[in-house]
C-alpha cells in the first residue's frame, strides 16, 4: 500500500550534468550512435532547483536568471516528468505547484532540462509518498530523455549502449569552471557534422581512468580520452574553440574541453580556488558568457579496487 502524502512542500536540486569524455560509435538501427561516457554532477553552484507544493492540480512556473528561453516551450520536460510519475502511481487525484528556479543555461550540453526532470521525479515520489526506488525512478525517467536515467542518480556514472547502461563509477574531486558562450548549437547537426566527417570506427568501450588522486586522473583523461563530438562542434560554432581558449588561458588550468555535444566547456582546475579565479577573469573578458566556478562531486576508490 502507497504512502500517504508526508509533507506539503519539498525541494531538490538539478545539478549541471558534465561529460569528462564521449566517445561515439558508427550509427546503428535506427540512426543511434553508441556511446562511451564518463559522466559527473556539479553541486549547488551550478544547478537548478525544483520545488513543489501540494496543490489541486499540476502546476509549473518557472523563474530565475535562464528562464526566458523556456517561457514558451511548449514542452517542459519538468511538467513531463510529474505527469509521467502520476501516471505510474495510477493516482490520477494526484497534483502540485511546481517552481523550476532556473539557473543553466538552455540547451547548453550540461543537461539542464533532464536534470530538472529528474529532481521533479526525487520531489514528487517524496512528497507524494509513492516511494518508489531509484531503478524504478531510471526507467520512468527513460521515457523522457536519454540523460534523465543518468540525472536521477546524479553521481559519477559510465553511460554506454545508447544511454540506458548505467555503472557506478569512482572520480575524483573536481575543481571546474563551466562556461557556455551563450550560442545555440543543435544536437542534430554535430551528430551529422560528426557522421560526415568520418564516425569513430575504432569505437570501443574502456575502463575509466584510475580515481586516486587528481592529478593522475587528469593526466589520464588527458592522454586516452576525448570528446568525439568536440572537432565536429568547433568546425559548426566556432565559440566553442572560443571558449576553450579562453579556459586553457587561465593559471592552473589542468585540462580544458566541450561537455556533451556543446556548446558548453569546461576546465578543470588545480584548486578551487584557482578555479574561482579563472571564473572571475573570464566573466569580465567575456561579458555574454555563462560562468561558474563549482566542483565536479566526486565517489573515492573502495579500497583494494583497482
Amino acid at each position: 500500500m502507497m504512502a500517504m502524502q508526508r509533507a506539503n512542500l519539498a525541494t531538490a536540486w538539478a545539478p549541471a550534468k558534465v561529460n569528462l569524455y564521449l566517445h561515439v560509435g558508427s550509427p546503428g538501427p535506427g540512426g543511434l550512435h553508441p556511446v562511451d561516457s564518463l559522466v559527473v554532477f556539479a553541486d549547488t553552484r551550478a544547478a537548478d532547483r525544483v520545488s513543489a507544493r501540494i496543490g489541486p492540480q499540476l502546476e509549473l512556473k518557472v523563474e530565475g536568471p535562464a528562464s526566458k528561453a523556456l517561457k514558451s516551450a511548449p514542452n517542459n520536460l519538468t511538467l513531463a516528468a510529474a505527469m509521467a510519475l502520476r501516471d505510474a502511481c495510477a493516482r490520477t487525484g494526484l497534483g502540485a505547484r511546481l517552481t523550476l528556479h532556473k539557473e543553466l543555461p538552455v540547451a547548453a550540453g550540461f543537461g539542464g532540462g533532464s536534470a530538472d526532470a529528474a529532481a521533479a521525479l526525487h520531489v514528487l515520489n517524496s512528497m507524494w509518498g509513492i516511494d518508489f526506488g531509484e531503478t524504478a525512478l531510471e526507467n520512468l525517467g527513460s521515457q523522457l530523455g536519454s540523460d534523465v536515467p543518468a540525472c536521477v542518480r546524479s553521481r559519477p556514472l559510465l553511460m554506454r549502449g545508447t544511454g540506458e547502461r548505467l555503472t557506478d563509477v569512482a572520480s575524483p574531486e573536481l575543481p571546474v569552471v563551466l562556461v557556455n558562450p551563450g550560442v545555440p548549437l543543435e544536437t542534430r547537426r554535430v551528430f551529422e557534422r560528426f557522421d560526415q566527417q568520418g564516425a569513430n570506427v575504432d569505437f570501443h568501450e574502456r575502463p575509466p581512468p584510475p580515481a586516486h588522486n587528481l592529478r593522475e586522473f587528469v593526466a589520464a583523461l588527458a592522454a586516452g580520452y576525448t570528446n568525439d563530438l568536440q572537432a565536429p562542434a568547433a568546425s559548426l560554432c566556432p565559440d566553442v574553440g572560443r571558449t576553450l581558449d579562453a579556459i586553457r588561458s587561465q593559471g592552473g588550468c589542468l585540462l580544458a574541453r566541450m561537455s556533451g555535444s556543446g556548446p558548453s566547456c569546461f576546465g578543470i582546475f588545480e584548486s578551487d580556488a584557482a578555479a574561482e579565479r579563472a571564473a572571475a577573469a573570464i566573466s569580465e573578458r567575456k561579458r555574454r558568457y555563462w560562468v561558474r566556478a563549482t566542483v565536479l562531486r566526486g565517489v573515492p576508490p573502495i579500497p583494494g579496487d583497482d
